[in-house]
């Protein structure tokens, strides 16, 4: 079986990081290793939270496995609460990441246009360094204009915009992109019926290859989806399934999520409810 170690903060209540990358990788048949980098009593989305970072943690629990010589085939990181966890991440990466390692980096530190709270420029610069060491990073459109310096719009993008973008990613050192939440104002030469969708982008920079997937744009956005998204990227890449049809699946699941929860009038608003979805996942992984 093969082994996935996921690293990042875990919430006591609320359906995001590894709350969501456990369970939806675990379904997938991957063993499914854990790397806390905090405790929360709920996710951010909550009033009051308590919270305990727990970097003090990561190199007592490292040194074990260096000791027990484990090793992973992917090792896949989402939210990182500090500029010292992204440090421990890239030793993490070269000691247990060897060359058939998958290296999977969700930059997670913004959305619609800003940072999230305590994280500055200067930490998008060392995420930047991270998804350079990576085989495939998901950054979404406002962390992909961090990482290159760049303004954010919220519109106005074009096919080339958003190629240029890619590009400029993959020269951050990462052999693949994928890149979430991309939506065009009026179709484009390649691109008919797009208007109205919302679709994810990649670029693979060994081959230069540039690929595209549009689908239906939910009425109402969810905390978590952009983890449940890199979950089920990860856990198709490490079943075999080529980076389109892994990051296809990952946006399907995340709509029939998104449905599953917004069937019942009092759904969650804290999260989506993919444990009703996992039927769809498993049905796709077995055509």
């Amino acid at each position: 079986m093969k082994r996935v170690l996921t690293v990042q903060d875990i919430s006591c209540v609320g359906k995001c990081s590894l709350t969501v990358a456990l369970p939806i990788i675990s379904a997938m048949g991957i063993e499914t290793c854990v790397l806390p980098t905090a405790v929360l009593s709920t996710h951010t989305a909550f009033k009051g939270f308590a919270f305990r970072d727990l970097t003090g943690d990561i190199e007592g629990i490292l040194n074990h496995w260096r000791e027990e010589k484990l090793h992973f085939d992917a090792v896949y990181t989402g939210y990182l609460g500090s500029f010292e966890q992204i440090h421990l991440m890239e030793k993490l990466i070269d000691d247990f990441a060897a060359n058939d390692t998958l290296t999977v980096v969700d930059p997670c530190m913004a959305d619609n246009g800003r940072l999230y709270s305590g994280f500055s420029e200067e930490y998008a610069g060392a995420m930047g360094k991270l998804c350079g060491k990576a085989n495939v990073i998901v950054p979404n459109l406002t962390e992909a204009c961090f990482l290159l310096g760049i303004p954010y719009k919220k519109i106005g993008y074009s096919e080339d915009d958003i190629k240029q973008i890619l590009l400029g990613l993959g020269a951050l050192g990462a052999k693949k992109v994928v890149l979430k939440g991309i939506e065009f104002e009026k179709d484009s030469v390649s691109f008919k019926g797009a208007v109205g969708k919302i679709g994810v982008a990649s670029y693979d920079s060994e081959t230069g290859r540039f690929s595209w997937y549009f689908h239906k744009k939910m009425p109402t956005s969810f905390h978590g989806t952009g983890d449940i998204f890199a979950s089920v990227l990860t856990g198709g890449l490490m079943r075999g399934l080529p980076l389109e049809n892994a990051y296809s699946l990952a946006a399907d699941f995340v709509v029939e999520s998104i449905k599953a929860t917004l069937a019942h009038a009092d759904y969650n608003w804290y999260g989506v409810d993919f444990e009703k979805a996992f039927p769809y996942l498993l049905r796709r992984l077995g055509e």
